[in-house]
């Protein structure tokens, strides 16, 4: 049944290298999104693809001697095999090289420009070659870019600029009339208190210190900026025409159902592109999803810590599905996620090849073994059936409704949740005793039909997120892919139907050493990292206290459920940190360490009973807990285990 068009975008990968696995899950969680709505039975669009303008384009095709394009055809390539690699299933791969694309985005700016949204001035100010951003002094960061942390240089240029303020009012009414539109609600949040609210600032949409873009068409000194340009790639790669009537596939397609984006570029998502699309009378994009990040062990990935990890790699190591089902399961909805090589291997282990594969290895095993493989259901019930199918039947529905609200792991965790009822009915069963008496050779038959049914439904579900070993389990079960609608009944394998005769491990258990040994052989630390030595940080000694004072101070464990930047100050973030039964307001200067983002659900360690003092006009009740370094870099205390908030710090 056809339930109408559904239509998901990813961000498009920047060309300015290979990406990471962190890059790499935006697009398999998009294509678990995308698979899943086109198994409810909607007309599904996926389009994803890659921005290929800008100055750090011209500035590292120089520096290799080749030219921009040459550039990003080499990249561009590499991104789109690794979405291949991954089994992404998008229907369009859009560059923004692409001539119609940029056809139109000359359209767009000359319509913007003739109806008066952009106009023509100077822009001074200091400018991150990176972001491609320009930022006033108040917006450093110690003297740095606010985004990524470099260094930032005075520019003064020629640019058209966009009247931003004009439709702040009607997206501030649109954001609080759709409640939906934003997700999750902190990011939301963020946008309003920190941008939205103290007023926008009019945005540069063209740049003239560089050649690589858009030409403007009426005026060649400037081509588009980055986001003009790449934001309008949602509408243009299907179909739109600003300046005469737009294809039949814009029509149906749009608005989006759902852009899917990292949290770093939501402003860009949820300011820039729906002020866009009002200028142009254009329907605003149903929800923006703003997921968070999938950092290593040791922070966020980037090539300077030597600690990048890539999907092809991972692939080598683990094989797609396992990498798949890793990203998905351990991504968090909404704080970020961690990946490592113990992880990996631990997850395989224990999910993969223990709890589903052993699960379908030692099912057919077992019916070859007893029946010569033939699955029959003899009816010999037994009331401890009752609640294996109760949750195999009721599976799809609890995992249709995390789907909705794109709690991608929690509907894996469900999947997961009928294998292991699987695992634990073998328990109950106990096959293997049953098989020595004939007279219950009826009821092994039927609980092992039980088992290859409830199989059967797991991997249907599974399809979404591992595709290759949905497949797997039911060619060896020889089973058919069933309708999500099916999905709710028990009893739908044909009865008498016979398992492959050799069944094939799925995920092989791995050795934790063997692996890491590998790693190390094609990831060696870098040198200088194995050789420094940890700082000895000397720091000037207080006064002795007495115990009796220390109990004076009451610690505990918090969790940051909201946090905002405090607009009176350019060190102070405020959180709300539930404690217990209690939420507290404290005020903390480290907002050159953290963002106001990446504060919300941390656990972190906090002085409860500071007396309340009022910091910028905020008032602040207690205290968090940091280390800082000799750099003077400030890192939260966190507890090493995981603790409930309100837990006493002794």
């Amino acid at each position: 049944m056809n339930k109408g068009k559904y239509y998901i975008t990813t961000a498009i990968a920047y060309t300015s290298g290979k990406p990471h696995i962190g890059n790499t899950y935006e697009a398999v969680l998009a294509d678990s999104i995308a698979r899943f709505k086109r198994q409810e039975g909607y007309e599904v669009f996926f389009q994803t693809g890659t921005d290929e303008h800008g100055q750090k384009i011209e500035l590292k095709s120089a520096e290799q001697g080749i030219s921009p394009k040459e550039f990003v055809d080499q990249v561009s390539g590499t991104i789109r095999e690794i979405w291949d690699l991954m089994g992404t299933s998008y229907d369009k791969f859009i560059r923004t090289t692409d001539r119609e694309h940029e056809k139109q985005v000359q359209k767009i700016f000359r319509k913007l420009y003739e109806q008066g949204d952009i106009y023509k001035d100077s822009y001074e100010g200091m400018y991150c070659t990176p972001c491609e951003s320009f930022w006033t002094e108040s917006q450093l960061v110690d003297g740095k870019c606010p985004d990524c942390g470099r260094e930032v240089k005075p520019a003064r240029e020629e640019a058209y600029f966009f009247r931003m303020s004009k439709y702040a009012d009607r997206l501030i009414e649109h954001i609080n009339t759709h409640p939906e539109f934003i997700q999750p609600v902190s990011r939301k949040n963020e946008m309003m208190n920190n941008f939205l609210l103290p007023g926008l600032q009019d945005l540069c949409v063209s740049r003239s210190s560089f050649k690589w873009g858009v030409p403007v068409d009426f005026d060649d000194k400037h081509v588009v900026y980055v986001w003009l340009d790449a934001l309008t790639n949602y509408i243009t790669g299907i179909g739109y025409d600003c300046a005469s009537e737009s294809s039949s596939q814009y029509k149906k397609f749009w608005p989006a159902d759902l852009h899917l984006i990292g949290k770093d570029i939501i402003r860009f998502h949820t300011i820039y592109w729906p002020i866009f699309l009002m200028a142009l009378n254009e329907p605003l994009p149903k929800q923006i999803f703003g997921h968070p990040w999938l950092l290593q062990g040791d922070g966020k990935m980037s090539k300077s810590k030597g600690n990048v990890l890539y999907a092809d790699t991972l692939v080598d190591f683990f094989g797609v599905d396992a990498v798949r089902y890793f990203v998905l399961h351990e991504m968090p909805f909404e704080n970020d996620g961690v990946i490592t090589w113990e992880l990996m291997v631990e997850r395989l282990n224990s999910d993969l090849a223990n709890t589903l594969g052993n699960l379908v290895n030692r099912t057919i095993s077992m019916s070859n073994k007893y029946f010569n493989g033939v699955v029959e259901d003899k009816g010999a019930f037994e009331p401890v059936d009752d609640d294996l199918k109760a949750v195999v039947t009721g599976a799809r529905d609890k995992v249709s409704a995390k789907m909705d609200e794109l709690r991608v792991a929690d509907a894996i965790t469900e999947i997961f949740t009928v294998f292991k009822r699987c695992n634990k009915y073998i328990d109950e069963t106990e096959p293997w005793v049953l098989a020595k008496d004939d007279a219950k050779k009826g009821r092994l038959a039927t609980v092992l039909y039980n088992l290859v049914e409830g199989i059967c439904t797991g991997a249907c579900l599974l399809e979404s997120f591992m595709p290759d070993t949905s497949k797997k389990i039911l060619d060896q079960l020889n089973a058919k892919e069933r309708a999500i609608d099916d999905l709710h009944q028990f009893g739908l394998y044909a009865s008498g139907t016979k398992v492959t005769e050799k069944p094939e491990i799925l995920f092989a258990r791995l050795d934790m050493k063997e692996v890491l040994a590998k790693v190390e052989e094609i990831m060696p630390a870098p040198a200088e990292e194995a050789e420094t030595q940890e700082p000895v940080i000397e720091i000037e000694k207080k006064q002795e206290i007495t115990f009796e004072d220390f109990e004076k101070m009451q610690f505990q464990v918090g969790e940051i459920i909201a946090c905002e930047e405090v607009k009176k100050s350019k060190k102070l973030l405020c959180s709300k940190v539930k404690i217990g039964n209690e939420v507290k307001q404290i005020v903390s200067g480290i907002k050159q360490h953290y963002t106001a983002a990446e504060m919300v659900g941390k656990k972190v360690m906090v002085l409860v009973n500071l007396k309340p003092a009022v910091l910028a006009g905020v008032l602040s009740e207690g205290m968090l807990l940091c280390a800082e370094d000799e750099n003077g870099e400030l890192s939260l205390m966190i507890p090493e285990k995981k603790m409930p908030a309100g837990a006493e710090i002794c």
